[in-house]
């Protein structure tokens, strides 16, 4: 749609501002790991309890995933990333101050804030970048991946400097806890200029966005649970990974170090897949290559778990590689930026809500077994599913929507172009009626307006 396209003044701003808000999409999350041992001594917290800090965010992502986009079109985009910066900074300033119930208010918070940012990145990329969303989605989750290598890496160490420092106003896992607040502070002084040039939605937006039917869309549910299993074996390792290396011999710091080198390693796909995005149209062979990988790395970790590097290197790579994919997907199977933010908004309130039962359920087996073999062996059975599921998702079909609007086809682009070379021209002819159709019932109102003034 022709209000859907704007003129950027300053792309790389632009650019900065929204590499800057990935970095806080998983920082303050994975800082959390290293030091919940610690955190649950103090506390008292049981084992089920300790896991909810981790689950507690992804619960706030399957709910307030679907809100998201419905934010977006009543506030504009750039005014809801910045209430999603605010909220992560309140939420790290909330979660810090050293009480149970703080520290669970406080996750909660910053789930909420980073679930905005989550669903409304991809749609701000369709509509500013369109024809570099691969590339920029893919930069976007290596900014993602440092930033939490920066926080899961530092934890320990400022935990250390609070105790060294002999402060006494907080504990010292709070006053770890509180250095990820440079993220969101440096996000919101960059963003700032932003607000005072957005691009207020359109007048019929709301009827634009009524994406009901990708419910019903079997490609739609493809991508959700693609993008599901994907945070389903992500978070089991972030949440579990430090103990898991810790009871197979490691230390506290060297567990903490691997950890860190796991989010590090999610990151390294973005250098990898930038050239290699645009050039495949068909997906499916890298997203299976993801899976298998994923795969490989848990069955190392579960037999040979002296070479724990090499293994959290490779399933931590598989799983960032199949976040940028699946976030690609979004962009690439919609039509604009509208329908990008509702099948967003969806598969991160479903694929959540799938990932939220990954560590609960991964620690329920280690409890009822008391060893890490079964629930190992579970995760890597996951990315069997996973891989069959890529065969599926990873297709070059684009979602559209039927004349009646109750149903909807999955065409597959390429094989269209070959076939009905008119079907694009035709499309968009079609899009140029209604928008003037549009503007002449605009037009009609304004007159009658005037008419009866006079």
């Amino acid at each position: 749609m022709s209000h859907n396209v704007r003129k950027i003044a300053h792309p790389a701003l632009v650019i900065a501002g929204i590499l800057l808000i990935a970095s806080n999409l998983r920082a303050p999350i994975t800082g959390l790991g290293p030091i919940l041992d610690f955190i649950s001594h103090d506390l008292g917290l049981s084992a089920t309890q300790a896991g909810m800090l981790t689950t507690l965010p992804l619960l706030a992502f399957a709910i307030f995933s679907p809100i998201s986009s419905g934010l977006a079109r009543k506030m504009g985009l750039e005014p809801s990333l910045m209430i999603a910066l605010v909220l992560i900074a309140a939420g790290i300033v909330v979660r810090s101050s050293g009480s149970t119930s703080m520290l669970f208010l406080g996750t909660c918070i910053i789930g909420v804030g980073i679930a905005i940012g989550n669903v409304l990145l991809p749609s701000l990329l369709k509509r500013d970048f369109p024809t570099q969303v691969p590339t920029l989605t893919a930069v976007y989750v290596l900014v993602m991946g440092i930033g939490s290598t920066l926080s899961s890496s530092s934890a320990i160490p400022l935990f250390n400097l609070a105790e060294k420092l002999h402060i006494t106003a907080i504990p010292n896992w709070a006053f770890s806890l509180a250095g990820v607040i440079i993220f969101p502070a440096l996000s919101i002084l960059v963003w700032l200029p932003q607000l005072s040039g957005h691009t207020r939605p359109a007048a019929d937006t709301a009827d634009i966005d009524s994406h009901s039917y990708l419910w019903r869309s079997a490609a739609a549910w493809q991508v959700t649970i693609f993008l599901g299993l994907n945070s389903f074996i992500m978070y089991i390792f972030i949440s579990w990974l430090p103990s898991i290396l810790i009871d197979n011999g490691y230390t506290e710091n060297q567990a903490g170090y691997i950890h860190g080198i796991l989010q590090l390693s999610t990151a390294i796909p973005a250098l990898v897949l930038i050239p290699l995005m645009a050039k495949m149209k068909d997906k499916r062979g890298m997203s299976v290559a993801m899976a298998v990988l994923s795969f490989v790395g848990i069955l190392g970790l579960l037999f040979m778990p002296e070479h724990a590097i090499v293994w959290v290197i490779a399933f931590g790579f598989s799983c960032g590689g199949g976040f940028i994919l699946g976030l690609s997907f979004v962009g690439i199977r919609t039509h604009d930026a509208h329908q990008a933010a509702a099948l967003s908004g969806m598969a991160q309130c479903m694929g959540y809500l799938l990932a939220a039962t990954g560590p609960i359920i991964f620690g329920s087996l280690h409890e009822m077994t008391g060893s890490w073999h079964v629930p190992l062996i579970m995760t890597a059975g996951v990315c069997v599913i996973w891989a069959l599921l890529a065969l599926f998702a990873g297709r070059s079909h684009v979602i559209i929507r039927t004349k009646s609007g109750k149903d909807i086809i999955i065409d597959d682009t390429e094989q269209q172009t070959h076939s009905h070379p008119h079907t694009d021209v035709h499309t968009e002819i079609q899009h140029l009626k209604a928008e003037l159709q549009r503007i002449t019932k605009e037009r009609d109102q304004l007159k009658n307006t005037l008419e009866n003034k006079q």
